[in-house]
């Protein structure tokens, strides 16, 4: 009869329709998520909650079916090589039983759900990592709640070890528009030279500080939206307690270091010439601790560190919890997968113990049996590492519109409305390093029993597996 092997058996009826009928279950609930996503009112929707993994076991079964493919397009080339071990290794995987495609829907289907639950956890803590940046505009910020620093403040807080850069800053939080709107405009008069290159590392806003300096006439300000809305692009005359300046919009910015919201003006101090202090600092550097920028400051100021804004995302249990849901859906699936691979070794270890040794018996060398054991890893283990990578990626953008992590990354604290709604990405490492993992292990356990199994002589190997 005909060879029931991977490449040359035939799906069966009933394998057709358990695919089909996952397949549009996967369709459902994609579709349902993108178009609910996660806050489903009224309870637990279970169709959307399986979405990850019936994407993931949809598209693993895809693979599945295509994995023949690609050994029958490479049996012909390695036939006609001139080596033995790429050619025999080939057509033992073509060769095996056609249930041996089952360890690789479970490698990929526990690679997915590493990757899903790694790209998770990397998104909630690149949303973190960005509200405290947003919140402090910088590593750490120094204010004197609108009263003026000291003049060596800035001078002291750049001496403290650890401290890179200093940005300081004149606040003013009562500018008048003009316009008749009574909202409450902040005045930002910066040093553009240092402010811009705040705004560059930290990737908010960055503007040339060139273009904000200018010898007389109107100030080029950035401003928020609204503000540029209402000023215009022509010169415009704007009152502070302190005295009245023209500015002319220069550019539009959603946010800037130190204003991640709200309406704001922003100018350069020394075009400004007005004869007052800074009343904040802006401080990159992660060495100096909140009573060390206190004193440099002179002891009066309200310190804000981006280290302690990032540490409060984290205090709430709930969202703990959930978290940790994701870690061990993370370290799980990676767990299944290493298991899988390892199962997987172990199951055929005897068949192929003997017949390394019936192979040895016509002139296959031990150096040779080695690499022929390792080799017959890989049309498994490779297609499964890819594969699993490609499904991760494929559920992660797919499913990844109906998905909001600003409730699991943020736990319910007020954010700036800069930072948006957090959303899911793939992470390329959460994608590629259980794919390599797999490989790996297969490759080292590989390696172990090709070392062990050339150790025997030829008759202990013939006479694996036989109970007489």
């Amino acid at each position: 009869g005909e060879r029931d092997d991977v490449v040359r058996a035939r799906p069966t009826r009933r394998r057709t329709v358990v695919e089909l009928t996952v397949l549009v279950l996967a369709v459902a609930s994609a579709f349902a998520l993108r178009q609910r996503g996660t806050g489903v009112d009224g309870g637990v929707d279970q169709l959307i909650s399986a979405a990850p993994v019936l994407v993931s076991t949809a598209a693993a079964l895809l693979l599945v079916r295509l994995y023949p493919l690609p050994l029958r397009l490479l049996a012909l080339p390695l036939a006609r090589a001139r080596g033995l071990l790429g050619f025999l290794a080939l057509a033992r995987a073509g060769r095996s039983p056609a249930t041996t495609a089952l360890p690789l829907l479970a490698l990929l289907v526990a690679l997915t759900t590493a990757a899903f639950g790694g790209s998770v956890l990397s998104g909630v803590d690149a949303a973190r990592d960005r509200a405290a940046l947003l919140a402090v505009g910088a590593d750490a910020q120094i204010d004197a709640g609108g009263e003026e620093l000291p003049e060596d403040a800035a001078r002291k807080v750049r001496a403290l070890d650890g401290v890179r850069d200093v940005v300081a800053v004149r606040r003013e939080f009562d500018l008048d528009l003009r316009d008749g709107g009574g909202t409450v405009v902040t005045l930002f008069a910066v040093d553009s030279q240092a402010y811009a290159r705040l705004a560059r590392a930290v990737g908010q806003g960055p503007f040339d500080p060139d273009d904000l300096v200018t010898d007389s006439g109107a100030l080029p300000a950035l401003v928020s939206p609204d503000v540029a809305e209402r000023l215009g692009r022509a010169p415009a005359r704007v009152n502070t307690p302190d005295g009245q300046f023209v500015v002319q919009v220069l550019g539009v910015r959603e946010s800037l270091p130190g204003l991640a919201g709200g309406t704001f003006v922003v100018v350069d101090a020394k075009s400004l010439n007005w004869p007052l202090g800074p009343t904040t600092l802006l401080v990159t550097g992660e060495g100096p601790t909140r009573s060390e920028l206190r004193a440099a400051a002179g002891g009066a100021a309200l310190v804000e560190l981006r280290s302690t804004e990032r540490a409060a995302f984290t205090d709430a249990p709930v969202h703990g919890g959930a978290e940790r849901i994701y870690v061990a859906a993370a370290a799980t699936g990676a767990g299944y997968a290493v298991i899988a691979v390892l199962l997987s070794l172990l199951r055929v270890a005897p068949e192929r113990t003997a017949l390394l040794a019936r192979l040895r018996t016509m002139g296959l060398t031990r150096r040779q049996g080695r690499g022929l054991l390792v080799l017959e890893n890989l049309p498994q283990t490779l297609p499964a590492g890819v594969g699993g990578a490609l499904v991760g990626w494929a559920a992660i953008t797919l499913l990844a519109p109906g998905i909001d992590l600003t409730g699991l990354a943020l736990a319910g604290r007020t954010v700036p409305d800069a930072l948006g709604r957090v959303e899911l990405r793939p992470d390329l490492w959460s994608l590629l390093l259980p794919a390599l993992a797999v490989v790996v292990i297969a490759a080292g356990v590989a390696v172990l029993q090709s070392w062990a199994v050339t150790r025997r002589t030829t008759t202990t190997e013939l006479r694996v597996g036989d109970t007489r």
